[in-house]
């Protein structure tokens, strides 16, 4: 009886006793989702993408197709993400980490060059599924959108409660170059293999990275320093 009244009349512990189920089945989520594409990566790599079924996935990753569904919308999805991991939140944590004396501009340019760059688990054979595939190559680009929302919230805590939508466009812009540095990546990807009967992802999307993201940086340093001029003010 008495456990039940302290329930009741101490918010604090029934908050807490919320907070603690929401976690856990926030890292069930996650779980569910690294499950589902680690599956869909392997089956892939396994059988070829077109020999992969989403009930395959499913029942791969220990989960029914109603659930997959929650999750992913198709298998290139999937395969994709696999790929693609949380690069989004590993993109908005690089520019939120960076020290205040780096520019937002570098911040920003220098993350993103990290993130989609740095080697990764899924290997040189996952990368290689997805550029002979025109399903999952549009799968991939796709991926970029899922930056703009992290991004415009790193974006908006280094300038403060200035514009509200400064930081959304920033990051949307962002999310743009980004997308058009990976389609004429993989563009060129494809067009060498045409003529080497071998797929071999270049060198140059560091490069190319950057160059999308260069007409960005006027912007990035006009809205710093307005915000800037804010907090002296």
């Amino acid at each position: 009886m008495r456990a039940r009244k302290f329930a009741c009349t101490h918010p604090s512990y029934a908050e807490t006793v919320t907070t603690r189920r929401t976690g856990l089945r926030e890292q069930k989520k996650q779980a569910t989702r690294e499950a589902l594409r680690a599956a869909a990566l392997r089956l892939a790599l396994e059988r070829g993408p077109d020999n992969v079924r989403v009930d395959d996935i499913a029942e791969a990753a220990g989960v029914s197709p109603r659930t997959y569904n929650n999750y992913f919308s198709s298998r290139e999805q999937a395969i994709v993400a696999a790929v693609a991991g949380e690069r989004e939140a590993r993109v908005a944590a690089a520019v939120a980490d960076r020290p205040d004396g780096v520019g937002l501009a570098d911040a920003v340019i220098e993350a993103i060059v990290d993130q989609y760059t740095a080697p990764d688990a899924s290997g040189r054979d996952a990368l290689l599924l997805i550029t002979t595939r025109p399903a999952l190559r549009d799968a991939f680009v796709e991926t970029t959108t899922a930056i703009e929302h992290p991004l415009t919230d790193a974006i908006a805590e280094r300038l403060g409660d200035g514009d509200p939508h400064t930081a959304r466009v920033l990051a949307a812009s962002v999310a743009a170059a980004v997308r058009v540095a990976l389609e004429q990546w993989l563009q060129t990807t494809v067009s060498s293999s045409t003529t080497s009967g071998l797929v071999v992802p270049s060198g140059s999307l560091p490069d190319l990275l950057r160059t999308t993201l260069a007409p960005l940086t006027p912007a990035l340093d006009a809205a710093e320093q307005r915000a800037l001029r804010r907090r002296h003010q």
